[in-house]
């Protein structure tokens, strides 16, 4: 009864229009009026406890770092070099599509900022290139969707401080699987293209090369940066995100020039916006998540998943659909939120790696964000390349498939991800 009402009424509140971190906060009220432990005092202190979080912090500044970037110069230059290592084969453009989401990835962490940047760049090449609009645009969308994995992520930040696993350790563990998946969309897309008749670049000379790879320097050293850093504990996960946000306004504003003083405040407008939404919604979560605990919501989905707590991989793969099922649904960052309280004390119970889980949940719900019907990275690339937003869904699926076959034989091959892992971090 408790799950019912709880699911209730935040499915009935989301179906009223309401946003997701109100209606939290509605289904947060219900399941108090249910327990009979009604207490503003207690919502208001959650509310204010769940936001003040150092780990946090790195948000905001990841955010600012991925604005800077897309501002200034260093997106660009990234797509640039990789145009000019793989722009001359068949079908390059999407390989320099893949290629540039994935460097991308290292500097900003978010899937939406990415493929909103690789979408303005690059689809309208591709199409004059000869390829299909959608198939363009689903690659794009499936590829801006490896922001999450590879580090720095905001998502593994959220995770991180929502189950109390080391944020650094998701990071390094992200590492291999936001690979595995870029070599999946490279070879979908090799055989989407190997027949089509289209219209191939010249090879670019030595010189050409060496001049795109200087002029990319500034930017291909912030990863370098983060993850060594990280590796050899440097900085923490919230201190990398200063340190990323700093160097691509000093690269931006001094070092490429692109990034001009009267633009700054709208730079940190957009970010601080997008960073006020998600800090909303982890507030309001940190009140449902100790409501979570208090009706042991937990425990009544144990005994539902009791029969698969003796195989870890049965378990993974039925909590892996369960997962993919509510992301079609919700968007990224509450179903994280909401999700992992309930899930982490039954992962803990089976014996599964916590950083482990992580990076599966995090991918799982990556690949969320290209799923209808919420599918937020489906409606940005929609917007940005002026398509509707079914037209980019039937030129995502090749992608899609081959993204949940990585995630599968991640579920069936634990050593996939804690072998890299363990290198990492070493």
């Amino acid at each position: 009864m408790t799950v019912l009402i709880f699911v209730g009424a935040l499915l009935g509140a989301m179906a009223l229009g309401m946003p997701i971190a109100f209606a939290l906060l509605v289904s947060s009220v219900a399941l108090m009026w249910h327990l009979d432990i009604f207490d503003a005092q207690i919502i208001a202190q959650n509310f204010i406890a769940g936001a003040d979080n150092f780990p946090l912090l790195a948000i905001p500044f990841f955010m600012l770092a991925g604005e800077v970037m897309n501002v200034g110069g260093l997106s660009r230059r990234i797509v640039d070099v990789a145009m000019v290592f793989v722009g001359h084969v068949k079908g390059g453009l999407g390989y320099v599509a893949i290629v540039a989401a994935c460097i991308l990835s290292a500097l900003s962490g978010s899937a939406v900022a990415d493929a909103a940047a690789l979408s303005a760049l690059l689809v309208p090449m591709m199409i004059k290139a000869g390829h299909s609009k959608a198939r363009s645009a689903g690659l794009v969308a499936a590829s801006g969707i490896i922001g999450p994995v590879i580090p720095p992520s905001i998502g593994f930040v959220i995770f991180g401080v929502a189950a109390n696993v080391s944020i650094t350790k998701l990071f390094l563990a992200g590492i291999m699987p936001g690979i595995y998946i870029a070599a999946a969309l490279w070879v979908t897309w090799w055989l989407c293209v190997r027949k089509d008749n289209l219209s191939i670049g010249s090879r670019a000379s030595a010189r050409d090369l060496w001049r795109a790879t200087v002029q990319a320097s500034w930017a291909l050293m912030l990863p370098v940066i983060i993850i060594v850093g990280l590796r050899f504990g440097v900085f923490t996960p919230t201190e990398a995100a200063v340190v990323a946000a700093v160097y691509a306004l000093f690269v931006s504003t001094v070092i490429y020039r692109e990034l001009k003083l009267a633009q700054l405040y709208a730079v940190f407008m957009a970010a601080a916006r997008t960073t006020s939404v998600v800090m909303l919604l982890v507030a309001a979560a940190s009140i449902a998540g100790w409501l979570v605990t208090v009706a042991d919501l937990p425990g009544a989905i144990t005994d539902l998943m009791e029969p698969f707590l003796d195989n870890p991989t049965l378990l993974l793969l039925a909590i892996m659909l369960l997962v993919i099922v509510v992301g079609t649904a919700m968007d990224m960052t509450p179903t994280i939120l909401i999700l992992t309280p309930v899930l982490m004390p039954i992962v803990r119970q089976a014996g599964i790696d916590p950083v482990y889980f992580g990076v599966l949940f995090i991918i799982n719900m990556s690949i969320s964000l290209i799923t209808p019907p919420v599918g937020t990275v489906l409606s940005v690339v929609a917007g940005v390349t002026r398509q509707r937003v079914d037209h980019v869904m039937r030129g995502v699926w090749p992608f899609l498939i081959a993204e949940l076959i990585i995630l599968l034989l991640l579920v069936l091959f634990p050593v996939l991800v804690t072998g890299p892992a363990r290198w990492f971090s070493g």
